[in-house]
């Protein structure tokens, strides 16, 4: 490990860091103004690349490589200003965790519109001109792009500090972080600027993506490798802050290098596999840093939104209509095998409705009544799962233990993050959540000894009595009616007044002698059990378990269910799961652009059902139900 491998090592870090704070400065800004957790920038820094690519391709030899270059980004930006004029200006009073849902689905619409557009292929862009080459460094090799890169960066942090302290737009976006509804009551159209923001953060990762051309093939996971790590670049150097950005992306990006450079070391005559750490060290620098710093490096406290939201009705009993109801659906599901008998696939499917109806209801638990953002709950699901397969694989217990067990593997993991979570909120509360996903998430894929790595566990079969799918359906209900009913009574009970008062007024809750945070941990801890238990059942279902169980994309799902079925309705996670899941079997097994369809019916229900579907569905009915009364007594 020689001094001029580590410098190079540096210079790397500092190119990637570059890249990065392109994307992050982009997201910090939306954020900064809008409120909006702008899932879909990632797709921005995608669309960049690829449309770099076509007009590099086409025009490069009229116009030059480096305005081609300027031209791609200056399109992303365009593209931003038309989504937020025409899907996210009619969603801005919608509570943001719609808001964040409307972005998810256009990350599907626009991988499908690129897939579309461009094909699966990946797509190798030229050099640069007159940077094709490579220096010597220290006796090493050390392209020149990358050395152009280190000094991008700064000369556009400089840019952006003169354009948010020298004019009066910027003095407007930075009077709009602090408190946007300020602004709005002296009279500045807040449309436009909202626009003319999304805008130029849409520009920022359009020219990221830009300038990657030269460096890396356009491909298309490319959106979602990079959101993941713009957002913990943003929450770590503060929400809003440009500088904050700049800085986490190098702190985060030479922690990286370092590890690289360290490689297989020796600590303590243990061998120690630095490099492995570069899946998850962004992720580790989140977490401690919100846990000794919760607003960021240079973040400042967000002066809260007077819009707070959908009013939140009191829970009530269930009506006899809904009893009627729901006694009439657990009928069908339970004579479900006997309806279709011929058809074992509907039985699978059936089977995962099932499960991810418990995984939502789990999520909606600490979501709604508790007021917890949770962007990691597919950890819990995964550590139920892989818990199971375990205490089958390797102490050889009963698939009946196993599933009373592996909730309780579950459940303490949710006990140790929770301890840390609950003392943040909001955004900074959901990031941490997802941090913790991540490392869970990477320890389980690189633990190949124990967990089988990227390859997981396989051999998880159901015991003999109930290796017939019907019989493993009846038991999955059985399993899921308990755990569903199971929260609902909790939250009829003192512990789930109690939470929500503390939901509601932190401080009036406190006042009369609730201790907030122990309840809120508490809900994490059981929220997070009753997710491993639909992960354990979702081990024995298909056989085997991987890392996918428990990634981002799983947790998004999770959110996903819950926000579409409503969030203030305790039968919203079940509809939003059983809604999402069979949508997604069913597109994805008619088109091949599955994802396109599936996140343009996401918009469609956003726009037309701001409150969900079951949201919704009990506005019509109490409204309806007011009108007949309002009839009734009207008649002579």
């Amino acid at each position: 490990m020689s001094f001029s491998g580590f410098f190079v090592q540096l210079l790397n870090g500092l190119a990637s860091a570059s890249s990065l704070f392109f994307v992050a400065a982009g997201l910090s800004l939306i954020f900064g103004v809008t409120r909006i957790v702008n899932f879909a920038h990632g797709s921005f820094f995608m669309a960049g690349i690829y449309i770099a690519y076509t007009v590099v391709e086409r025009l490069s030899g009229s116009i030059g490589f480096w305005p081609c270059l300027a031209l791609a980004a200056v399109a992303v930006g365009l593209l931003g200003a038309l989504i937020e004029m025409l899907l996210l200006r009619r969603i801005y009073k919608a509570p943001e965790l719609f808001q964040l849902l409307a972005t998810f689905a256009l990350v599907l619409v626009i991988k499908d519109a690129v897939l579309w557009l461009w094909g699966p292929e990946e797509l190798l862009g030229p050099r640069a001109p007159g940077l094709a080459g490579s220096v010597l460094i220290g006796g090493r090799q050390f392209p020149m792009y990358d050395l152009f890169l280190i000094v991008a960066g700064p000369i556009v942090l400089a840019l952006l500090w003169l354009l948010l302290t020298r004019t009066r737009l910027g003095t407007l976006v930075r009077a709009a972080t602090q408190d946007r509804e300020m602004v709005s009551a002296l009279g500045v159209n807040q449309a436009w600027l909202f626009t003319a923001v999304f805008a130029l953060g849409a520009m920022l990762a359009g020219l990221g993506g830009a300038l990657q051309l030269p460096r890396e093939p356009a491909n298309l996971e490319m959106d979602l490798n990079i959101i993941g790590a713009a957002f913990v670049v943003v929450v770590v150097g503060g929400m809003g802050s440009i500088p904050g950005a700049y800085l986490a992306a190098l702190l985060i990006a030479e922690v990286k290098a370092v590890c690289i450079w360290l490689g297989l070391v020796e600590v303590f005559g243990v061998a120690v596999s630095f490099s492995k750490l570069t899946l998850v060290v962004d992720f580790l620098v989140m977490a401690i840093v919100l846990v000794w710093r919760p607003w960021g490096l240079l973040g400042k406290p967000q002066a809260p939104s007077r819009y707070v939201g959908l009013r939140e009705e009191p829970l009530r009993a269930a009506s006899p209509v809904y009893v009627w109801a729901a006694a009439l659906l657990g009928v069908v599901l339970v004579a479900m095998p006997w309806l279709t008998p011929n058809s074992p696939y509907t039985t699978v499917l059936m089977i995962d409705l099932l499960i991810a109806a418990l995984f939502a209801a789990s999520l909606h638990f600490i979501m709604g009544p508790a007021g917890m953002h949770s962007f990691g709950h597919a950890a819990y699901f995964g550590l139920g799962a892989y818990g199971a397969a375990l205490l089958v694989r390797a102490l050889g217990l009963s698939m009946e233990v196993s599933l009373l067990v592996a909730p309780w593997v579950a459940a303490f993991g949710a006990l140790v993050f929770g301890w840390f979570a609950v003392r943040l909120s909001g955004v900074y509360l959901a990031m941490l959540t997802l941090a913790f996903a991540q490392i869970t998430w990477a320890v389980t894929f690189q633990w190949d000894s124990f967990t089988g790595g990227s390859n997981g566990l396989t051999g998880v079969w159901p015991s003999a009595l109930f290796s017939d799918k019907r019989m493993y359906y009846w038991l999955t209900l059985v399993l899921v009616v308990a755990g569903v009913l199971g929260l609902r009574r909790v939250l009829f009970s003192p512990f789930g007044y109690a939470l929500r008062a503390g939901r509601d007024s932190v401080l009036r809750a406190d006042a009369i002698g609730i201790d907030v945070k122990r309840l809120q941990w508490f809900a994490f801890v059981l929220a997070g059990g009753v997710a491993g238990l639909a992960g354990a059942l979702y081990a024995f279902s298909k056989g085997s378990i991987s890392p996918e169980s428990m990634s981002v994309g799983k947790s998004v799902d999770g959110l996903v269910m819950v926000l579409l079925g409503g969030i203030q309705t305790l039968a919203g996670p079940v509809v939003g799961a059983f809604s999402f899941t069979w949508l997604h079997d069913v597109v994805a097994r008619n088109t091949d652009y599955w994802r396109a369809m599936l996140g343009s019916v996401i918009l469609l229900l956003v726009l037309l059902f701001p409150q969900g579907i079951s949201g919704s569905a009990q506005m019509l009915w109490l409204r309806w139900r007011g009108q007949a009364a309002s009839s009734a007594g009207a008649a002579p």
